[in-house]
């Protein structure tokens, strides 16, 4: 995405360089073989102050300009050498050394060709402008052994010459680049190029004194150059480190929110807009949880350069924490601009990584905010409201989502509990729920179901509810399940141990289920439990299968082989087919409650409940019905053969005590009931 360019650029390219050639034909033509004559008289001198100039234009000094902000300066020191052979030997001495000084760097660096001639004739130009000041108010050149004081004036002023001739014109030529202000550009860099300025200038009389002296000096100069260089380069590196990711090597959130307010700034002034990003890498936590942080830290430092395909490289991406990206827009004309940059983001990163000879699969979601030009926007509320949108695009699906206001649910009490929910399992904020799955011949307690509650240490008790499609949302949704997962399994380990014969079932979610993972993940589990396969169930919804078809067949048949049961959850509420389904895994169908609860006053809720439980009979399945709430509709249930049943009228869902000592008082009450009366059903 090139920026476009000022048509009057060109023009103006060409007038400074006509100008910079016509003041350098001026001095070869009055003044070529006086200098000829001084470069003879002294090569070793002026050989040593252009190879001077030249190193300190190849490496520019580079340090920090601002507090907490890696706006930085460079600086040239070859201009101090270049003034010194003013000094020393006329502008003409000092001219083609500065010229030969900025061309080897520009191609080092390879700059285009109409820069580095535009470079050689803006100092053509500040040098002319120098030696035209110099040659009026001081005695030069000289090389007598002595530095006359009086000519410090003459230095001093040559130097501020030089600066406001180079000055104005670097800053007409960069701004039209850009296409920005010239009058704010100067405004911010004024005062930092006039203190260079004046360094530089001071620096230029003490290279021409030492040279004056002897030529064995002026090497000498040299020393404390390095010394500057060597301190500028440590404060520098302190001030990356400060403001970089110190794994990506990106900016920080710090750098990113200065660069947000440097950009809304200057969008202000040039009437144009700031598109601010957040990209939240969806399948992250389930790379970091089931290959380890290594695997994960490697995956984060690929995502940096495959964003950078997309984007300008006077863009920003920053590593806001985590699976969190950032990016800032200068320059952006439109939603619809914006809108398509993130849909570009999107595609580039669902191209698969490869890490460590593995296939690793990343999907995102990008929140966008645009400025509106309020003077009292800030970048703090953009990536609030990027941040809203992000949160909107997970729960839609869409990839990205562009802020509105009516958005603003999401916030801030929605942006605060998905902070607290980040710590909630390492905080022993999570429990583990159980409600029993009764067999409806058996008459006792066959299984659980594993349900996770959130104890919040401000807001109490949260439900699954409010909190599950938070966790879906921002990929908390996988160390969850296998937080539950981990407590369940040891849990029913204890219960089996003290002669209950349970299984254990669990809820998978889309993302959890669709990772190719999660097979070598639970096994791992099930050793560190100490429990076999069979022992433990997972519960899928039909949307969630059918989401990624492909993936599930291969992740349900590999955990089929594994030995782990496959239920079917709230089954007859998607939107899959029997011809697809009967291909899969599956050896139980749970009858939504939706048809259950009602089927004793509603004739069409309990068809469809009492087809459902004949359909999976024929099918060879097992069938459990929940949200059996009263005997009549377990009696109903167990009239046309439905296996199980979970509802509140066995129990609600409990904590593993309660549970524990509930289906004690279950199972006795049960058997004392048969002992009285032998020919009588329980239910």
């Amino acid at each position: 995405m090139a920026r476009p360019v000022n048509k009057l650029l060109p023009v103006y390219v060409a007038l400074v360089v006509a100008a910079g050639l016509a003041a350098l034909s001026f001095h070869l033509s009055t003044q070529g073989s006086a200098a000829a004559s001084t470069l003879r008289a002294n090569p070793v001198v002026f050989g040593l102050l252009a190879v001077m100039a030249l190193a300190a234009e190849v490496r520019p000094l580079s340090f920090p300009r601002g507090n907490g902000t890696d706006h930085r300066g460079v600086v040239g020191l070859s201009f101090a050498f270049a003034f010194a052979t003013l000094l020393l030997a006329g502008p003409v001495p000092a001219i083609l050394i500065y010229i030969a000084a900025s061309v080897l760097s520009d191609v080092s660096s390879r700059v285009v060709w109409w820069k580095t001639a535009f470079n050689a004739s803006l100092y053509t130009l500040s040098i002319s402008a120098a030696a035209a000041v110099v040659g009026t108010v001081g005695t030069f050149p000289t090389l007598d052994p002595v530095f006359d004081p009086r000519n410090l004036a003459a230095v001093f002023l040559g130097g501020f010459a030089a600066f406001a001739v180079n000055t104005p014109l670097l800053m007409v030529a960069l701004t039209n680049f850009q296409r920005s202000s010239t009058a704010s550009a100067m405004r911010d860099n004024f005062l930092f190029e006039a203190r260079v300025s004046a360094v530089l200038t001071a620096i230029s009389p003490l290279v021409a004194v030492a040279a004056q002296n002897h030529a064995a000096m002026v090497p000498l100069i040299a020393v404390p150059v390095v010394i500057l260089y060597l301190g500028a380069a440590t404060t520098l590196a302190k001030e990356h480190q400060a403001l970089h990711d110190a794994l990506t090597g990106l900016p920080n959130r710090t750098l990113f929110y200065d660069r947000a307010e440097h950009a809304l700034k200057t969008a202000r002034r040039t009437g144009t807009a700031v598109a601010l990003l957040i990209i939240d890498l969806d399948r992250f936590k389930e790379v970091n949880d089931t290959l380890g942080h290594y695997t994960g830290d490697q995956l984060l430092k690929e995502v940096g350069p495959r964003l950078q395909q997309v984007l300008r490289s006077a863009d920003t991406i920053a590593r806001l924490g985590g699976d969190e990206f950032g990016v800032v827009l200068e320059n952006v004309s439109s939603e619809r601009e914006a809108q398509a940059i993130a849909a570009k983001l999107i595609i580039v990163l669902q191209g698969p990584f490869r890490v460590n000879d593995l296939r690793l699969d990343v999907e995102a979601s990008i929140g966008i905010a645009l400025s509106t030009g309020d003077v009292n926007e800030t970048g703090e509320l953009l990536v609030q409201h990027a941040d809203v949108a992000m949160y909107a695009a997970k729960e839609s699906n869409s990839g990205y989502t562009m802020y509105q206001t009516h958005l603003d649910h999401y916030a801030p009490d929605h942006l605060s509990l998905v902070a607290d929910l980040r710590g909630a399992v390492a905080n022993g904020e999570l429990e583990v729920y159980y409600q029993p799955k009764v067999g409806i011949e058996s008459n006792r307690v066959e299984g659980v179901e594993a349900l996770v509650r959130w104890r919040h240490p401000v807001r109490g008790l949260i439900m699954p509810d409010d909190f599950i499609p938070l966790a879906e949302q921002t990929g908390l949704i996988k160390p969850l399940t296998f937080f539950v997962l981990q407590q369940s399994l040891d849990q029913l380990r204890r219960w089996n141990s003290n002669g209950l014969n349970l299984t254990v079932a669990v809820n998978l979610s889309a993302r959890t289920l669709h990772d190719e993972l999660l097979p070598s993940a639970i096994a791992r589990i099930l050793r560190i439990a100490r429990m076999p396969p069979e022992s433990l169930q997972l519960e899928l919804t039909e949307s969630s299968i059918m989401a990624d078809r492909v993936r599930s067949q291969e992740v349900l048949d590999e955990l089929d082989r594994m030995g782990i049961a496959i239920s079917i959850d709230d089954f007859g509420t998607g939107y899959s087919s029997l011809a697809y389904l009967k291909r899969l895994p599956v050896q139980e169908i749970k009858v939504d409650k939706s048809f259950v609860v009602n089927m004793a006053n509603d004739e069409n809720d309990s068809v469809i409940a009492c087809s459902t439980v004949e359909l999976g009979r024929n099918l060879g399945l097992r069938t459990v019905a929940e949200g059996v709430e009263t005997l009549e509709v377990l009696r109903l249930l167990r009239a046309v053969g439905c296996d199980q049943a979970q509802g509140f009228y066995f129990s609600h869902p409990l904590p593993a005590a309660e549970l524990t000592q509930w289906m004690d008082e279950f199972h006795s009450s049960r058997s004392s009931m048969r002992a009285n009366h032998p020919n009588r059903p329980a239910m």
